[in-house]
C-alpha cells in the first residue's frame, strides 16, 4: 500500500455531506494559466491561509469530496483573496449564449 499525503485545498461550496473544493499546489508553475492564483508571501492574505510556503490556486481543478476526508482548517481567505477568487471564477467560468 502507499501512504497518502495530506493536501491542501480551499473549499468552494459546502453541502450536506459533501464540498466543492479546489487544489492548491505549492509547485507553482512559471507561465501560469487564467485560473491560477499565486499566493506567496508578499500576498497581503498570505499569513491568513495557513500556507507555509508559495502556492498556487488552480481554481480548474475542482472536485466534489466527503467531508469524511477532511482532516482539519490550516487557514482562511482574506478578503483581498476572496475577491481575486470570485473575479478570477467568474471570468473563467462565464457562459456565453
Amino acid at each position: 500500500m502507499t501512504t497518502t499525503k495530506l493536501r491542501p485545498a480551499l473549499v468552494l461550496f459546502e453541502g450536506e455531506r459533501d464540498v466543492v473544493v479546489v487544489f492548491i499546489s505549492s509547485k507553482v508553475p512559471h507561465k501560469l494559466g487564467p485560473t491560477d492564483i499565486i499566493v506567496d508571501e508578499t500576498h497581503p492574505d498570505f499569513k491568513l491561509t495557513g500556507l507555509k510556503v508559495a502556492s498556487v490556486i488552480r481554481l480548474d481543478k475542482v472536485a466534489t469530496i466527503s467531508k469524511e476526508l477532511i482532516l482539519g482548517e490550516i487557514g482562511e481567505i482574506g478578503v483581498k483573496l476572496k475577491k481575486e477568487i470570485n473575479r478570477t471564477i467568474s471570468e473563467a467560468y462565464r457562459f456565453s449564449f
